[in-house]
């Protein structure tokens, strides 16, 4: 089983050739990814109303697609009406995204406690854009936010020594390394270091081609305890798959 908590679906404007969701389902096939979580790109760099609504119109496509919502700090009352008119009582829903950098809305800002706030109470995880020592910040967040569930997406980039310091501050968080250009050796040393129970796998596709995720986790050298835990259980658990 490999489940996907981090990947898109939609045109990126990047000079690339994607956007129908046949690109994600393709990709799928090709690694044996058997769930995975989409975002919407529109929703991300333009319009997150916009963009969800485009999405709740393709994740019936194919049964092995889930939604994650985008939320725009901004546009907090926005938010809480696609949170109430797409994610409630739609089992397809079953998290929601936050890219910080598109939205310039920093972790640190009132803005973001209130995001998270809104998606804990509609009892949604929440993967946050993580790069450098963001992560620190996502870990106080998530400290701050009694019953939140936050996931770094990136786990911090190049900061991913980060990561244990970020696991010890917040046991609400969960980490999530795919990255345009990892570092060797990055996956063995964090899950020595946090053990297998808070890491997951994630692929940003289409952005970035899954097999970069795989061969990162595959130079790991997961035990078999430690791969079922993040390649899918760990994923399981915290969304309700």
């Amino acid at each position: 089983m490999l489940i996907d908590v981090h990947a898109h679906w939609g045109p990126w404007f990047f000079s690339m050739e994607v956007g129908p969701i046949a690109v994600n389902l393709e990709l799928m096939d090709r690694f044996g990814i058997d769930l995975q979580l989409v975002s919407s790109i529109e929703g991300i760099v333009y319009d997150a109303p916009a963009g969800n609504r485009a999405l709740a119109e393709q994740l019936p496509a194919d049964d092995r697609l889930r939604g994650m919502l985008v939320i725009d700090p901004r546009r907090l009352d926005e938010a809480r009406a696609d949170l109430r008119d797409l994610v409630a009582g739609n089992d397809r829903w079953v998290g929601a995204k936050i890219h910080t950098e598109y939205s310039r809305t920093p972790i640190t800002t009132p803005a973001m406690q209130a995001a998270i706030e809104l998606t804990t109470e509609f009892g949604l995880p929440t993967l946050v854009h993580t790069w450098g020592d963001t992560v620190l910040d996502l870990a106080d967040l998530a400290a701050r936010v009694p019953g939140s569930r936050l996931i770094a997406g990136h786990m911090g980039a190049a900061a991913w020594r980060q990561v244990p310091e970020a696991a010890r501050r917040a046991d609400n968080l969960w980490f999530e390394p795919c990255w345009s250009a990892p570092d060797a050796d990055r996956i063995r040393w964090i899950l020595d270091r946090i053990g297998p129970t808070r890491l997951m796998f994630g692929t940003d596709a289409t952005l970035i081609d899954p097999s970069v995720a795989l061969g990162a986790l595959t130079a790991a050298a997961l035990t078999p305890t430690e791969a079922e835990a993040v390649h899918w259980q760990n994923a399981s658990t915290l969304f309700a798959l």
